[in-house]
């Protein structure tokens, strides 16, 4: 049996995940980042992404997350998130909306043009695009 550590992945409206689990992988601002048992304490903030987490029954489950933090202490690992969503919950036509209205509005500046916020819902939207196929990628290994 593989050794495992307790996560908690939490958003600002609920705790979506707890329990006992063999590996987690989100993405950091440096960049992929992967959790195991052991692993040395960490405070890091995230990036709109995928979460993916391997149970200690074997199962892979995949988060979204808006951004946030994710802290490593010893035998817990927390994932703090403005939002964070079970990824097969993500609406893909309305992610797929929300980034073709971003490209549309980055495209096509006005005088009153917001573009951090256009940029913002443009990764975000690309973000939860990418979790989606992330999620579809690994139910086709099956």
């Amino acid at each position: 049996m593989a050794m495992t550590i307790h996560c908690d992945i939490v958003s600002a409206e609920e705790e979506i995940f707890s329990g006992l689990v063999e590996m987690l992988v989100a993405t950091g601002g440096e960049g992929e980042l992967g959790v195991s048992y052991g692993h040395a304490p960490l405070l890091t903030s995230l990036i709109p992404g995928p979460v993916r987490v391997l149970t200690q029954e074997g199962e892979e489950q995949v988060f979204y997350v808006s951004g946030g933090f994710l802290e490593v202490q010893p035998g817990i690992v927390s994932i703090l998130a403005d939002t964070a969503i079970r990824a097969h919950d993500v609406d893909e036509a309305a992610a797929e909306e929300a980034r073709k209205e971003a490209e549309h509005a980055l495209a096509n500046q006005s005088g009153e043009f917001d573009y951090g916020r256009a940029s913002a819902q443009l990764a975000e939207a690309a973000a939860q695009l990418a979790t989606l196929r992330k999620l579809k990628n690994r139910a086709g290994r099956g």
